[in-house]
């Protein structure tokens, strides 16, 4: 749970940091963005549903990890984009991209046993990037330090729509 938090906390920090200088950039799309971080740790759904059993539903071939990938936050970009009045596709799947990217990136600089990150960039490349192993996904180090950033940017964000 600490890293898919860390990973929702990435893009709010970022989003609402923008928001200062974006206008159009208000809380409810920050959220949108945030959302987009969640994409891929969906791929943690297998723990509760199986692939075999999603398979048996589809009829056809059907695996999670995809969704960890570029290819995976693209495609559900995409799907939850449509989902909007057609006016907000473009800053939805905007948003929900680049939270998507921010977790994909702090995935990149995890700890791997072999020094390579894993192929996020799919289906685009199947080359998996050397990785800076900055963290471990347990190291509760990193949660500490992005809720203290959120925290500090809240607090910021409290003061300058006040001064609006």
């Amino acid at each position: 749970m600490a890293d898919l938090l860390t990973h929702l906390l990435v893009p709010y920090i970022f989003c609402t940091v923008a928001s200062w200088r974006v206008d159009w950039l208000d809380q409810r799309w920050v959220v949108v963005g945030m959302g987009g971080a969640a994409i891929p740790d969906l791929m943690k759904i297998k723990i509760v549903l199986e692939e075999r059993t999603v398979e048996s539903i589809l009829g056809f071939p059907f695996s999670y990890d995809p969704l960890s990938t570029l290819g995976g936050v693209l495609l559900l970009a995409g799907i939850i984009a449509v989902a909007f009045e057609r006016r907000h596709w473009r800053p939805v799947f905007g948003l929900v991209t680049f939270g998507g990217l921010t977790s994909l990136l702090l995935d990149g600089m995890r700890v791997y046993a072999d020094g390579r990150a894993s192929a996020w960039l799919y289906p685009f490349t199947s080359w998996r990037p050397p990785t800076p192993s900055l963290y471990v996904s347990s190291d509760p180090t990193v949660l500490v330090v992005a809720l203290l950033a959120a925290g500090t940017v809240a607090v910021l964000d409290r003061r300058v729509r006040a001064h609006s």
